[in-house]
């Protein structure tokens, strides 16, 4: 059988999530991979098939989008000649994670492919999202449409979505707390950050996506961002204060750590996460303002753990999907 796995490579969360996927879509198969995006820091072990630009945004410094280098990334014209020259006939089974490249390919071609991603549960009514509806929702249906849908999410919100993959690495942690708190904050720049957290009386492990060596500020480190520092550090720590993602918050919490999500400024999916995970009882805060340094005293104050039941069945999902969906 021959697989094509396409992956979005904006934000680690995907390829975390790859990266424990692709040994098992291996079983029944060759795999080629595909990733498009350029926001990533994390890597796949294995080598990919096609590498496209994609269609990413870009962290600001500032709780949002940097709109005008998003604008500058953009190459839509390059974006249409990928899509028409992928080559899709020779695969029995093409898997989508939120990737735009393959998933318009197999439109104009055709060919059925089914996602496997966080995104797609939003094909569900019952997801959580605001009140007010937002433009994102069209994001959400034509980024990256394909034709079956497997979700995950912080609940089983329809028969399609399940709890969140949980990489093997993370599930077989020990875990301490040694008091410190771990930061990931991409869209805020460091000096904003420290200026914060520098008051505090605790030590924060910030990891930058805009820091190129460590270093250490009183009470505050900065590192680069690392995926086995940061998984030592989380599995050490009180706490995760972090974005509005979902395979960050959702790991925090299975390591039953507190968190505190901050959502990205304009960015819709990270809101709508937000709200599912304040539904599980995760403090959510806009964006930092004024207010910032009451909240974290009130977050550092508060020992409550949130229990959550992320049970480990990503062989059994994929076992499923191969069986299901491969032509």
């Amino acid at each position: 059988m021959k697989i094509l796995y396409a992956i979005q490579g904006t934000g680690n969360g995907h390829i975390s999530r790859a990266r424990e996927i692709v040994p098992l879509l291996q079983q029944y198969g060759d795999v080629d991979l595909l990733v498009s995006g350029t926001q990533a820091e994390v890597s796949l072990a294995q080598p990919l098939k096609y590498k496209f630009h994609g269609f990413s945004f870009v962290f600001g410094t500032k709780g949002g989008v940097d709109n005008w280098a998003t604008f500058k990334i953009m190459n839509l014209p390059q974006l249409w000649r990928d899509m028409h020259s992928l080559p899709l006939k020779d695969y029995d089974l093409i898997i989508n994670d939120f990737e735009p490249v393959s998933a318009w390919a197999c439109r104009l071609q055709k060919i059925p492919s089914v996602s496997l991603s966080h995104q797609c549960s939003f094909v569900s009514p019952n997801t959580p999202r605001p009140q007010k509806w937002n433009y994102a929702e069209w994001l959400f249906k034509y980024y990256s449409p394909t034709t079956y849908h497997v979700g995950f999410h912080f609940e089983r919100y329809a028969d399609f979505i399940h709890t969140p993959v949980i990489r093997s690495e993370i599930r077989n942690m020990e875990t301490s707390n040694n008091g410190h708190y771990t930061v990931y904050l991409p869209a805020y720049d460091d000096k904003t950050l420290l200026n914060h957290l520098s008051k505090t009386d605790v030590e924060w492990h910030i990891f930058s996506k805009r820091q190129k060596e460590a270093t250490h500020i009183g009470n505050v480190h900065i590192c680069p961002v690392n995926n086995q520092e940061f998984n030592k550090s989380l599995a050490s720590c009180a706490g995760l204060l972090t974005g509005g993602g979902f395979e960050g918050p959702a790991e925090a919490l299975f390591l039953q750590k507190k968190v505190l999500m901050i959502p990205m400024t304009g960015q819709y999916e990270q809101r709508c996460n937000a709200l599912s995970a304040s539904k599980l009882g995760v403090p959510v805060v806009n964006e930092i303002d004024g207010h910032f340094n009451n909240h974290i005293a009130n977050w550092l104050n508060d020992d409550k753990i949130i229990q959550v039941n992320f049970p480990d069945e990503t062989a059994a999902i994929v076992e499923n999907l191969v069986k299901k969906y491969a032509r």
